[in-house]
């Protein structure tokens, strides 16, 4: 039980504690050994008086000198062995707490060499503990975003090539006489090149989101009008034949803080998709309030999301359809940006989706 509350004790009552038993051993060991040895010394003094013949009674002087002589006898052997015990017990302890602090000074040389596996291994004393359990969660953080550049660099890699190869190879059959320039082949190599924009300017718009230098001018804001205009936009995309369009919106509509231009790009992004993957049923904007939230819904009867790909939608370059995902348009990375874009106006958003039923997301603005 006391070596458990022992290890409880914070650093500086350990360092406190510690000095206080070198103090404590080193006054033990003089008292100690100046009981044991002056009074021998002293009688060994009174001895060889008596055999020389003296009185003591005469001697008083003598008898002093004698027990002081004694006295400093002791106190010499009480300060070298207390001296030895405390410094001993000291350089044990210090030995002890610097053990671990040179762990720590050998794994942070290794993480800044670039070992970014490296963790302090977890100490006894409390200070250390946190300080190595706070250290063991950056290094993780830090790995996982060097984890994460390194896949999106292979995603950028992997994404880019497919238009550059497409557009080289319709370039080289015409270089080479290969293949008659046609109207078709000129549409062909704009859309390719349209794709790549998109791309880069997908990726400009990730990077200044994730980094926190999007600009965002969030204010009390109205968002009637633009779900009013969005309907109508999108309603005009639908065939005849595909899905129909509704909304679902109180009036008037509360105030909410926000950036206007920021929510339309959200709100374009989910009803872009909506609309990509759902051929026929319905797409429904749903709009209502909750505590301090205004909760804006899209709802849409389309494929659907397998349960075990619903933890991926968020994820850069992640389609839910690989098979059609180049031939849709999109580019893998918009809802990462909706996400990020939602959260930096203080939001959060949600998905719900049963595969061929349809999926919900839903995201939430605060009330002005």
């Amino acid at each position: 039980m006391g070596w458990h509350w022992a290890k409880s004790l914070p650093l500086a009552s350990r360092l406190f504690v510690s000095h206080l038993v070198v103090m404590i051993v080193g006054l033990f060991s003089l008292v100690i050994i100046s009981k044991v040895s002056s009074p021998r010394f002293f009688v060994l003094h009174l001895e060889t008086l008596e055999s020389r013949g003296v009185r003591l009674i005469h001697i008083r002087r003598e008898l002093v000198q004698g027990f002081e002589t004694a006295w400093r006898r002791g106190t010499v052997w009480s300060v070298l062995v207390g001296s030895t015990a405390a410094g001993g017990l000291s350089y044990w302890v210090s030995k002890r707490i610097m053990l671990r602090l040179t762990e720590m000074e050998q794994i942070t040389q290794k993480f800044a060499a670039g070992q970014l596996e490296a963790r302090l291994p977890l100490s006894d004393i409390p200070e250390l503990h946190r300080l190595g359990t706070s250290f063991n969660q950056m290094a993780a953080s830090l790995e996982g975003v060097e984890a994460r550049r390194r896949e999106l660099i292979g995603d950028m890699t992997h994404e880019l090539r497919t238009p550059l190869t497409v557009v080289r190879g319709y370039l080289e059959e015409l270089a080479d006489g290969e293949m008659e320039p046609s109207p078709e082949i000129y549409r062909r190599l704009a859309k390719e090149t349209r794709r790549l924009e998109r791309l880069v300017n997908d990726l400009q718009e990730l990077s200044k989101a994730e980094a926190g230098y999007l600009p965002i001018n969030i204010q009390p804001v109205n968002l009637f009008p633009l779900l009013e205009s969005l309907v109508e936009k999108f309603s005009d995309q639908l065939l005849e034949d595909g899905p129909v369009m509704r909304w679902e919106c109180p009036s008037p509509l509360p105030l909410v803080l926000a950036d206007i231009d920021r929510t339309e790009q959200v709100l374009v992004n989910l009803l872009g998709n909506a609309v990509r993957y759902t051929t026929e049923g319905k797409i429904t904007i749903r709009v209502w309030t909750e505590a301090n939230r205004l909760w804006i819904a899209v709802i849409d009867t389309g494929i659907g999301i397998a349960p075990e790909d619903l933890h991926h939608v968020f994820e850069r370059f992640w389609r839910t359809d690989q098979s059609r995902d180049r031939h849709s348009g999109g580019t893998g990375i918009g809802l990462t940006i909706t996400r990020r874009l939602v959260e930096l106006q203080g939001g959060q958003i949600y998905v719900e989706s049963k595969l061929g039923i349809g999926s919900t997301f839903r995201f939430f603005l605060p009330l002005a």
